[in-house]
């Protein structure tokens, strides 16, 4: 019969050894998987010039490629959580080089450049440079001249450069009467929820592409979300007013008469009543975790 003893001290030995092994070849694994995205960040002609003489009859064909890569760089880095976009701007020259007439690379590009971090690369200006390049190259792109003035209002908040911007698209073959109202709104008003609104229902209205239908429709459910919000806050305080204290819920301001019903947001969830004695949004609403702040002023 075997003694067990010796087996559990072969184990002891073993397994260590062997659990150590293991753990080295994963450290192996993760730094040259770490060099191989940090190599195919780097492997790219940063030249558009040099790429559109190098690409000779096929600059069209190579600039959807490129801008195939630009999207898949800015979504990599979007799951992967990284700030680092470093990249952007040069895929994008790279892509409207070999091609100025793909307005696409222009609309999508300033809006990946403009984001401000962790959702795009957070660099305003050179989101402008991009759209001016656009409107250069294609002159009757009357939405180019939209895009710049949502960059200048949002990003840069440079109010009369972005009424200039939505008046002179408003001049262009086909463009929607819209943004001669939006011009004149910007120049009196400057940055405010009612203009913000107005500007999102517009795009919302007016466009076929699905995701920027999707991306104007949630600007306005954070919009009409804080609206709701600063209305809430208003009752609170006549709550506390008349009954000399804070409400613990804000289902206690329908008891009182001064909510008709339970307030939910535009996704249905209900709002909360947080420590502070400010409403807040429902912690599991998928709105919860979006920020307004680009979309109006408090």
């Amino acid at each position: 019969m075997i003694s067990r003893k010796p087996i559990a001290v072969l184990l002891l030995v073993v397994l260590p050894a062997g659990f150590a092994a293991v753990w080295g070849l994963q450290k192996s694994l993760d730094r040259q998987l770490a060099a191989v995205r940090q190599e195919r960040d780097e492997l790219v002609l940063r030249s558009g010039r040099l790429v559109n003489v190098l690409s000779l009859e096929y600059g069209t064909f190579l600039a959807d490629v490129y801008w195939t890569r630009t999207v898949q760089y800015y979504g990599e880095k979007r799951v992967r959580q990284e700030a680092n976009f470093d990249l952007l701007a040069p895929l994008l020259d790279l892509t409207t080089t070999l091609d100025p007439h793909l307005v696409v690379a222009y609309r999508f590009g300033a809006v990946f450049l403009a984001e401000p971090a962790p959702r795009g690369a957070g660099r305003p200006e050179q989101a402008v440079e991009l759209i001016q390049r656009g409107i250069a190259n294609n002159p009757e792109q009357w939405r180019l001249w939209q895009d710049l003035g949502f960059i200048y209002y949002w990003e840069l908040r440079d109010y009369p450069k972005a009424s200039q911007a939505f008046l002179e698209g408003s001049k262009r073959p086909g463009a929607d009467e819209w943004m001669k109202v939006l011009a004149a709104k910007v120049a009196e008003e400057g940055r405010s929820r009612g203009v913000s609104m107005f500007l999102w229902a517009q795009i919302h209205d007016s466009t076929k592409d699905p995701l920027i239908r999707k991306n104007a429709l949630n600007h306005l459910q954070l919009l009409k979300a804080e609206e709701d919000r600063e209305r809430l806050d208003e009752l609170v305080q006549q709550f506390v007013q008349r009954f000399q204290r804070m409400p613990q819920t804000l289902e206690e301001l329908v008891s009182a008469g001064l909510l008709r019903g339970k307030a939910v947001d535009p996704q249905g969830y209900p709002y909360v009543l947080g420590a502070d004695g400010k409403s807040r949004l429902h912690p599991k609403s998928p709105l919860a975790g979006e920020h307004v702040g680009n979309s109006a002023a408090r």
